[in-house]
């Protein structure tokens, strides 16, 4: 999943980000709210971790225009601010969650991955392909009930993919969800991690599960018709 997070706090943007980071996220991060919309307006993320007091545009006025443009991307608040009406006003202006500074990263993690799954329109945290399973919170992988070892883009790939199972995800879809800004668009970064996953998880099960379809992307799930396993 790709995810930005805009604080303006230096000390606190780094260590949120390298949190995600660790936890497996792409992320892109801005330290203003005029930096923070122009990223969340030229991407297409999953989630937007936003602190309300911004320099130049504040978080709630982000969000708004987010909103008013119609883009339904989650968002997270982050505030100091702690009564109901800040809340209220917060949540009426289009949040999907509020989260009150001093926070603990791991309640942070926990409310990022539940709203990754409302995201996708998920409920559980077991992910299952035929008989591969994808724990999203423990981060791993079981195909034919042994473990499959990933690292942690290659799990972020097949989490993409499953919560996507049995439709057509294209390279540009999976550059924008699971790579920073950062990523060559020219490189075949993509092509390679498909087919690291595609052999890992192909060890415990020879059964191919993750298809190509030429000219238009990759699909997980059980043999189809029309598509290439290679």
């Amino acid at each position: 999943m790709r995810l930005l997070l805009v604080e303006d706090s230096v000390r606190l943007q780094l260590s949120v980000a390298t949190a995600l980071r660790h936890s497996g996220y792409a992320v892109d991060t801005a330290s203003d709210g005029e930096e923070g919309l122009w990223l969340a307006e030229s991407n297409d993320y999953d989630l937007v971790i936003l602190d309300l007091m911004l320099p130049k545009i504040d978080g709630l006025e982000v969000l708004r225009r987010l909103r008013a443009q119609g883009r339904d991307t989650h968002v997270l608040l982050l505030t100091a601010r702690d009564t109901v009406s800040d809340r209220v006003t917060g949540l009426q202006a289009g949040a999907d969650d509020y989260l009150v500074k001093p926070f603990a990263l791991e309640e942070l993690l926990a409310r990022v991955q539940a709203l990754c799954r409302r995201a996708y329109g998920t409920k559980t945290a077991l992910l299952t392909v035929a008989d591969l399973e994808v724990d999203t919170l423990a981060h791993s992988v079981r195909r034919a009930g042994q473990p499959v070892e990933l690292t942690s883009r290659e799990y972020l790939l097949l989490e993409y993919l499953a919560r996507r199972r049995d439709q057509v995800v294209s390279r540009a879809d999976i550059e924008a969800h699971i790579y920073d800004g950062q990523v060559d668009p020219m490189s075949n970064v993509v092509d390679s991690a498909i087919c690291a996953v595609r052999k890992k998880i192909g060890a415990a099960n020879g059964a191919p599960l993750i298809h190509t379809r030429r000219g238009l992307g990759y699909v997980l799930g059980e043999a189809s018709a029309g598509a290439a396993a290679s």
